[in-house]
């Protein structure tokens, strides 16, 4: 692969960038942040405390909690005069996160972008659909941004629309989509559904923003018939999509590491946990000038992969996310994330990957139900022993009793962005 995007660089080399942009972020805002100086000198650290990478760990956290108080224009570091754009994230409760960029972070967001386009092996002459939220949100801006910079054509739909969908696949012949993993599974049931599957020329498939299971993965790699698919991450705290790609070798995640360091540590104690262990990701970005971060917690759960990749890539790698640390819900006095479910489904050839954990109290007992669907060609005969077998998964890898309803094909709600796998209605006894 020709890179024109993607540096090449070593490990020694990368950490003489992350030094110097830790340095230079350290600096700017310590001189530009209100928020930055102030929770700094409350922790009794200065810019000049910042002499090896080691001594990231001097500084105190950054979190969502900090952009939620700073409301309207948190962690700020520049004049307001330098600010030519905003993005806003959707908080589920109370005020949402906004971030503002100046136009180097606009620049420096575009190449990430481009990255991800070119580790995808795509090239100039590919179609990109993107089928992503514009606005506020920071995907739909980030892929066409990332698109336009790399030099593919944009098909800008948005998210939803189905129909403008199937006819952009259809008329305009797109070689990938960018999507949800929710998304590209509900176009291709479409796809299946309407038999579009030689009137469609998808290659390729770019998505992310919720977990996915390799069982949901497959099944729209299958419905739309692509020769490949690649896990996206980012978020809008840390400009947003494209601050890392899976490459075609299917082994982890590769991130900018000259854009941002990243640390896993234990959610709990906020210690480093032993190499290629899980933890929470925190970022540090070293370039942004608007609204930079600093030891950022993002509630991901993730691990460092070690050693260097087939693919010829040498950014170093994390690997898929695997949920969030308050995804996590109390069952019977045992944590569990969504994503365990997920993965007992694998099991199961004649079950779908799409399911929805509901949440009960009833005489001051918690109760689970779990929903999944059929397999498409499975029959309901089968119903029974499966719902008893994937019961039986479930308390024997999860440890807890659930009651397992099995339902067809497609009686699951769908969702053009995010799926919400859990409803929690203990509160409603």
């Amino acid at each position: 692969m020709d890179h024109r995007f993607i540096p090449n660089l070593t490990e020694e080399q990368i950490a003489d960038i992350q030094l110097e942009g830790l340095k230079w972020t350290a600096q700017h805002v310590y001189a530009a942040s209100p928020f930055y100086k102030a929770r700094w000198q409350e922790t009794g650290v200065e810019p000049g405390d910042v002499k090896t990478l080691d001594d990231l760990r001097k500084l105190p956290f950054t979190t969502a909690e900090d952009l939620k108080d700073g409301y309207p224009m948190p962690l700020l570091s520049v004049p307001e005069a330098d600010v030519v754009r905003i993005h806003g994230s959707s908080g589920t409760t109370g005020k949402r996160k906004i971030l503002a960029y100046t136009q180097n972070d606009i620049d420096v967001w575009k190449d990430m972008f481009a990255r991800c386009y070119e580790m995808a092996g795509l090239t100039v002459e590919d179609r990109v659909q993107i089928c992503v939220g514009y606005g506020l949100w920071t995907a739909g801006a980030g892929f066409q941004l990332g698109c336009e910079r790399f030099g593919a054509m944009a098909l800008p739909v948005g998210p939803g629309l189905l129909e403008i969908q199937l006819q952009m696949l259809t008329d305009l012949k797109s070689t990938c989509i960018c999507s949800t993993a929710s998304m590209a599974l509900l176009m291709g049931e479409e796809v299946q559904k309407q038999g579009l599957t030689d009137k469609i020329a998808l290659k390729k498939a770019i998505f992310g923003s919720e977990t996915h299971t390799p069982k949901m993965r497959r099944q729209f790699e299958e419905a739309l018939g692509l020769e490949d698919s690649f896990d996206i991450i980012g978020m809008t705290e840390l400009y947003g999509p494209g601050t890392g790609l899976e490459c075609a070798a299917h082994d982890g995640i590769h991130y900018w590491a000259d854009l941002y360091i990243v640390e896993i540590l234990d959610p709990e104690t906020g210690e480093p946990v032993a190499p290629g262990e899980t933890g929470e990701m925190v970022v540090t970005s070293l370039r942004k000038e608007a609204s930079p971060l600093i030891r950022y917690r993002t509630h991901d759960l993730t691990r460092i992969l070690p050693g260097d990749c087939a693919c010829g890539v040498t950014m170093p790698r994390i690997d898929k996310i695997q949920g969030r640390s308050d995804d996590m819900f109390i069952f019977r006095g045992v944590n569990i994330y969504p994503g365990q479910i997920g993965s007992v489904l694998e099991g199961f050839n004649d079950l779908s990957a799409e399911y929805k954990i509901t949440l009960t109290r009833r005489g001051g007992l918690d109760h689970m139900a779990v929903q999944v669907e059929r397999a498409p060609g499975s029959t309901a005969s089968l119903d029974e022993s499966l719902a008893q077998g994937l019961a039986s998964e479930i308390r024997k890898h999860i440890l807890v009793r659930s009651e397992v309803e099995i339902l067809g094909p497609g009686e699951l709600p769908r969702s053009f962005s995010k799926t919400k796998r859990v409803q929690d209605d203990r509160g409603e006894e």
